[in-house]
C-alpha cells in the first residue's frame, strides 16, 4: 500500500480551520454563484443543469497550467453543485507522467490539488494544497470510500450519510467528528478519467440546508470530472512538453562561463512561464587567445523545439567562427549567410563583442538586436550606440562594428529583448525603465541577476530572457608590455631584444630560446606579405602571448614545404614549439599571435 493511500481532504482551503472566503479576492464567492445560471442546481430544470454544465467549457480549463484547472474545476462547482470541493491530482500526473489504470488493488500517491468550500464548512479539516496524502492504518485506508472510487475507477455516492459513513470519508475520527458538527450530511466521489488512464479525484460533499445529492447529480459530475479530466490531461502535456524546451534549452546553452583575464562574467536565463515562451534565447562566452574574451547574445524569433534547435545551431556556428578569431562584424556576415542556408528560414537577432584585456576596451557589432547598457560602477548608465544591421537571416551585409573603452569595475550589460518586452507597454519606454533601474543597482545586486526582475514586473514577462553582465577589472600594467617596431630589416633584431628582456625581468628566462625564434618569424613574416610590422605585444597571464601586428590583407597560412625549399617552414616550428597560434583581422589589416603555457 502506497504511503499516500487513503487520507481524506475536506472542504476548505490550504489551511486549516481559514475560510475559502480568507483567500478568494473579495467578490469571487458571488462570482461563482452567478457562474452558468442562479441558484443551486437542485432548483433548476433540466435545462438550467445542461446549461450550467455546457458552461463549465468556458470555466474550466482557461488556461494550461494544470494546477489552475484543478482549481477552476473545485471554483465552479461551488456552490452550484456542492458546498465543499477537493480535487486530488496523482503524483506522477503532476510530474508530466501519464496516469495510471485502476488495478482494485492499491492506490497510487495523491497530492492535494484544489479546495473550495462554503463559509459554513470553514471548520472543516483539509489537506493543505500541495501536500501529498498520507494513508493511516491499513484496515481504515482498506474501508475509505475515496480509496474505492481510486482502486475501482468508479464513482462513491452516498445521499444521506449515517453516523458509520462519516469514517468511511474522514481518515481520522477527530475530523469525522467535525464533519458531523458542520453538518455535512452527503458525499459525492468521481474518478477523473481522460483516454483510459486515471488522472486524480473530485469530491463533493453538501451541508445543511441542500438536499442530499441525487443520482442526476452524479451523472451531472462525471460528465463534468469527464470534461475536466481532458482539460487536466491537455495542461499535463503542455507542461511535458515545455519541460522538455526548456531542458533542451538549458542543455545548449553554457554549463558554467570560463574565467578569463581582466573580466568577470554573471549570466542569467529566466524561462518563461506563459504558452509557448520558451525556445531562441542564447548567450556565450568564450575565451580567445590573447587574453582577450568574447561575449554573444542571440535570440532567434519564434519559440518552442524549432527555435530552440535553431539556437543551437546558430551558437554551433557562432562558436566555430569565434575559435578562428574572426572579429565580430565578420562573425555577424558569416552567421547571416548560414541562417539563410537553414531550411526553416529563420530569422534570429545577435549581439557579439569581444573585450580585450590590454586596454579595457570592447569591439561590438550588432544584428538587429537591442542596445547594450554600459555602467561606469559610479551610477551612471547610458545605452551603447552600436551600429544595428540587419538581423541575421535578412541577407543585408555587412555590419559595422564600434570600438568602445570601459573604466576599470564599469560593466557592459547584455540581454535579450525578453527582459523588457511587454504586452502592455510600448518598447521605448520599457528600456527606459531599464536604464533606470540599473542606474538604481548596487553593482552587487547588478552582477546577481537584479535587472531579471526590474523590467517589465514579473507578472508582465511572456518571454524568455537572457541578461549576461560583464564587469572589466583592472590589469596589473607590469603584465603587459607594447612597442612600436621598426619598419627596416632590423626589426626582427630589435623585436628578439625586446622579448628577451622582458622575460627576464619576469623570471621566465626558459621561455627565452622558444619566443627568440618565434618572435623573429613573426616579425619576418610581416615583413615579406604585411607591409612590415606594425606594434609588438606581450602579455602574461594564465599563458604568455606574443602578438605582431602589420598592415597585410592575407591571413598567414602553413605551408607545405619540399626538402629542397629553403623557405616556408616558419610556421611548422611555431606550430610545434607553442601551445597554439593564429591570426585575426584588425581594422588597419591583422594580428598573428602565438601562446605557450608557463613554467610549472
Amino acid at each position: 500500500m502506497n504511503a499516500g493511500d487513503g487520507r481524506r481532504r475536506l472542504p476548505g482551503r490550504a489551511t486549516a480551520g481559514k475560510s475559502a472566503a480568507a483567500h478568494r479576492p473579495a467578490g469571487a464567492r458571488r462570482r461563482l454563484a452567478r457562474g452558468g445560471g442562479e441558484g443551486p442546481l437542485d432548483r433548476l430544470t433540466t435545462r438550467g443543469r445542461l446549461a450550467w454544465l455546457n458552461s463549465a467549457g468556458s470555466r474550466i480549463g482557461t488556461t494550461l497550467d494544470l494546477e489552475r484547472t484543478a482549481q477552476e474545476l473545485a471554483e465552479f462547482t461551488v456552490p452550484r453543485l456542492a458546498d465543499g470541493a477537493a480535487v486530488d491530482i496523482l503524483e506522477s500526473v503532476l510530474r508530466g507522467d501519464e496516469g495510471a489504470r485502476w488495478t482494485g488493488t492499491g492506490v497510487p500517491l495523491m497530492r492535494a490539488t484544489a479546495l473550495c468550500a462554503v463559509e459554513e464548512l470553514s471548520s472543516l479539516e483539509p489537506t493543505p494544497v500541495g501536500e501529498t496524502t498520507t494513508a493511516h492504518a491499513e484496515e481504515a485506508h482498506e474501508t475509505l470510500l475515496h480509496s474505492y472510487c481510486l482502486r475501482q475507477g468508479k464513482s462513491v455516492l452516498v445521499s444521506r450519510m449515517r453516523k458509520d459513513d462519516f469514517r468511511k470519508v474522514a481518515p481520522t475520527e477527530s475530523a469525522a467528528a467535525k464533519m458531523r458538527a458542520a453538518g455535512v450530511h452527503s458525499y459525492l466521489a468521481v474518478p477523473l478519467i481522460a483516454r483510459g488512464l486515471l488522472l486524480g479525484s473530485a469530491d463533493f460533499v453538501r451541508g445543511p440546508g441542500r438536499p442530499p445529492f441525487s443520482s442526476t447529480d452524479l451523472a451531472l459530475a462525471e460528465q463534468l470530472a469527464s470534461q475536466a479530466a481532458v482539460y487536466i490531461d491537455n495542461a499535463r502535456l503542455y507542461g511535458r512538453e515545455r519541460e522538455h524546451v526548456v531542458s533542451l534549452q538549458r542543455a545548449l546553452l553554457p554549463r558554467a562561463t570560463p574565467v578569463t583575464p581582466g573580466l568577470r562574467v554573471q549570466a542569467e536565463y529566466a524561462p518563461s512561464a506563459a504558452h509557448h515562451g520558451v525556445g531562441g534565447d542564447w548567450y556565450d562566452v568564450m575565451a580567445l587567445p590573447g587574453g582577450r574574451t568574447a561575449l554573444m547574445v542571440g535570440d532567434v524569433m519564434g519559440h518552442g523545439l524549432p527555435a530552440a534547435a535553431t539556437m543551437g545551431r546558430l551558437r554551433a556556428v557562432a562558436r566555430t567562427l569565434m575559435t578562428l578569431d574572426m572579429a565580430p562584424e565578420r562573425v555577424l556576415a558569416r552567421l547571416d549567410l548560414a541562417t539563410r542556408d537553414l531550411e526553416d528560414e529563420q530569422v534570429a537577432t545577435f549581439l557579439c563583442a569581444v573585450f580585450d584585456p590590454a586596454d579595457s576596451t570592447y569591439t561590438l557589432a550588432s544584428a538587429g538586436h537591442l542596445p547594450p547598457l554600459l555602467l561606469d560602477g559610479q551610477g551612471s548608465a547610458e545605452f551603447v550606440d552600436v551600429p544595428v544591421g540587419a538581423p541575421l537571416g535578412a541577407g543585408v551585409i555587412p555590419y559595422d562594428p564600434i570600438r568602445l573603452k570601459v573604466p576599470k569595475g564599469g560593466n557592459l550589460v547584455m540581454y535579450t529583448d525578453g527582459l523588457v518586452k511587454s504586452r502592455h507597454e510600448d518598447i521605448d519606454d520599457q528600456l527606459d525603465c531599464l536604464l533606470s533601474a540599473a542606474r538604481g543597482l548596487t553593482p552587487e545586486a547588478l552582477e546577481g541577476g537584479g535587472l531579471i526582475g526590474c523590467a517589465p514586473a514579473d507578472a508582465a514577462r511572456f518571454d524568455e530572457a537572457v541578461l549576461l553582465v560583464a564587469t572589466a577589472l583592472s590589469v596589473d600594467p607590469a603584465d603587459v608590455r607594447e612597442w612600436q617596431l621598426p619598419q627596416e630589416g632590423r626589426a626582427a633584431s630589435v623585436a628578439r631584444s625586446l622579448v628577451t628582456d622582458q622575460l627576464a625581468e619576469w623570471d621566465l628566462e626558459e621561455l627565452a630560446d622558444v619566443f627568440e625564434l618565434v618572435v623573429s618569424e613573426l616579425v619576418g613574416n610581416a615583413l615579406r606579405y604585411g607591409n612590415g610590422p606594425g606594434r609588438l605585444r606581450l602579455l602574461r597571464g594564465d599563458r604568455l602571448v606574443v602578438e605582431v601586428s602589420d598592415t597585410g590583407p592575407d591571413l598567414p597560412q602553413i605551408q607545405h614545404a619540399e626538402l629542397s625549399d629553403e623557405g616556408g617552414r616558419g610556421l611548422q616550428l611555431i606550430n610545434m614549439l607553442c601551445r597554439r597560434w593564429g591570426s585575426c583581422r584588425t581594422v588597419t589589416g591583422k594580428v598573428v599571435w602565438a601562446e605557450q603555457n608557463l613554467p610549472s
